[in-house]
């Protein structure tokens, strides 16, 4: 059985495009007398006549005819592919799903995706923000690949990897007499207007805890379902509150002062994902990409 090799199919459309044996050793950048042999050595493999020549210019034969058109349509192929893989790495027709807890989805969020843009300036980018109760059906119904979030899923189709830790960390009115200390104290806090997110809510029994760890039994005079809302009504003068460093990560946040407290407290933020599903590289490249954000953030407070 006669077999042509990849090769000779290049040195043959090199060929039959320049015209010349020189000008197919230049397009393929290697020397005229070794592509001479091997469209020799072709030739006479297939013991078919694939040039004529005529006035120094190799000319397909007319007996070849149907296998140039083969090369041709090979080569539309190789484009096609090249195109298509192409289109895959600027993320073109493609469509990434996730979710964030609204925490991280303040700030983070969008660090995160300027990196992920950046890398696949093409890619559909699908971001939901999620409650912690909302994770499971959004990860099992596969709408989403993963959820970045301030809680581990106990759940047995569901599985949590560690992905950084942040701190909790106290946020005062611009002008408030507590905001005159570099570092503040939860029995201090507690003297004050308290806004908060109810206990019995995950995220907030994290955020919660450094009062209860110091005996103190907080009651809100204000509270807010999610992380954004919280720091809004700080902003307005309407109290005081604890809250994980990355829902106020922005280097700049008028009306707002940050402090760290003196009974430190830490919130670990987990990537979830469906047990066993197998991630696109979309996903694995945003979740470095949240990781390293995460890890930033943490280092500007330090």
């Amino acid at each position: 059985m006669r077999e042509i090799t990849l090769r000779q199919v290049e040195v043959i459309r090199a060929v039959m495009l320049r015209g010349t044996i020189s000008g197919a050793a230049e397009l393929l950048g290697v020397s005229a007398p070794g592509i001479s042999r091997l469209v020799k050595h072709t030739e006479e493999t297939l013991g078919v006549r694939l040039f004529e020549r005529r006035a120094g210019l190799f000319v397909p034969s007319v007996e070849a005819g149907k296998v140039f058109d083969q090369i041709r349509e090979v080569y539309k192929g190789v484009e096609n592919l090249q195109s298509a893989l192409d289109s895959l790495q600027k993320g073109e027709e493609v469509q990434l799903s996730f979710a964030s807890a609204p925490s991280v989805a303040q700030f983070i969020a969008a660090r995160a995706l300027r990196s992920i843009r950046a890398r696949y300036p093409d890619l559909y980018i699908d971001l939901n923000i999620l409650k912690i109760e909302e994770t499971a059906d959004y990860l099992l119904l596969e709408r989403g690949e993963f959820v970045i979030m301030s809680s581990a899923i106990h759940n047995p189709g569901i599985q949590s990897d560690k992905l950084a830790q942040g701190r909790v960390v106290a946020i005062l009115p611009e002008g408030h007499p507590l905001a005159d200390q570099a570092v503040v104290s939860v029995h201090d806090l507690a003297k004050e207007d308290v806004v908060g997110i109810d206990p019995s809510d995950p995220y907030g029994r994290i955020i919660s805890r450094p009062f209860r760890e110091a005996g103190l039994d907080i009651r809100h005079t204000m509270r807010g379902r999610f992380a954004q809302t919280i720091v809004s009504l700080v902003r307005h003068g309407l109290g005081v509150a604890l809250i994980d460093e990355f829902s106020v990560a922005e280097v700049y946040l008028p009306g707002i002062v940050r402090r760290p407290i003196v009974e430190e407290t830490f919130i670990d933020i987990y990537v979830v994902t469906k047990k066993d599903r197998v991630l696109s590289n979309f996903a694995e490249f945003s979740i470095q990409q949240f990781r390293k954000e995460i890890m930033e953030a943490g280092r500007n407070w330090s």
